[in-house]
C-alpha cells in the first residue's frame, strides 16, 4: 500500500499527538470556594517565618528573657508521620526544666488534617511537650490560646 507525503505527515502529527511522548497538560483539581478561603495565599521561601509565627518568635524571646526558655529554634525538624506524610515543626523551645516543646502557631482556622497532624506529632514523639498556640484577636484580648496535647 502506498501513501503520499501529506498522508504520511498526518499519520506522524496524529502519532505524536496521542503517543507516548505527547505533551499533556496537568489541570489543577477543582477546590470549592469554602476552602480557598481558609487556604494560604502563597507559600513563604523555606526558613522565613509568617506575621503569626514573628510575633510568637517575640513572645519567645520574652519568655527567654524572662528565664523560662533556654532557647528555641524555628522550623528545626521535620517528623515522619506514615508514608509521604510529614509535619514540619514550628518552634522548638528548650525549657529551663531542661523538657522539649513543640509549639504549632496557628492564626485562628485549624483545618481536619492540619489538627489531625498535631495529634499524631504528639502521638510519634511522647518526649516532647506539644502545645498548639492559637493567636488570639485583639477583640478577644489579644495574645495567645495554648493547648495542650
Amino acid at each position: 500500500m502506498k501513501i503520499s507525503q501529506q498522508q504520511f505527515d498526518d499519520i506522524q502529527k496524529k502519532r505524536s499527538a496521542s503517543g507516548f511522548f505527547a505533551k499533556t497538560e496537568k489541570k489543577a483539581p477543582m477546590q470549592s470556594d469554602h476552602m480557598k478561603r481558609w487556604q494560604a495565599a502563597g507559600r513563604l521561601p523555606k526558613g522565613q517565618m509568617n506575621k503569626t509565627e514573628a510575633v510568637f518568635a517575640g513572645w519567645l524571646d520574652q519568655q527567654k528573657l524572662a528565664g523560662r526558655v533556654l532557647d528555641w529554634k524555628f522550623h528545626p525538624m521535620r517528623v515522619r508521620l506514615a508514608d509521604n506524610t510529614y509535619y514540619e515543626v514550628d518552634f522548638l523551645a528548650l525549657g529551663t526544666d531542661m523538657q522539649l516543646t513543640i509549639y504549632e502557631t496557628k492564626g485562628g482556622f485549624t483545618s481536619d488534617k492540619g489538627q489531625l497532624k498535631i495529634k499524631l506529632c504528639a502521638e510519634v514523639l511522647p518526649y516532647f511537650r506539644m502545645v498548639k498556640a492559637e493567636k488570639l484577636s485583639a477583640k478577644a484580648g489579644g495574645g495567645w490560646k495554648m493547648t495542650e496535647y
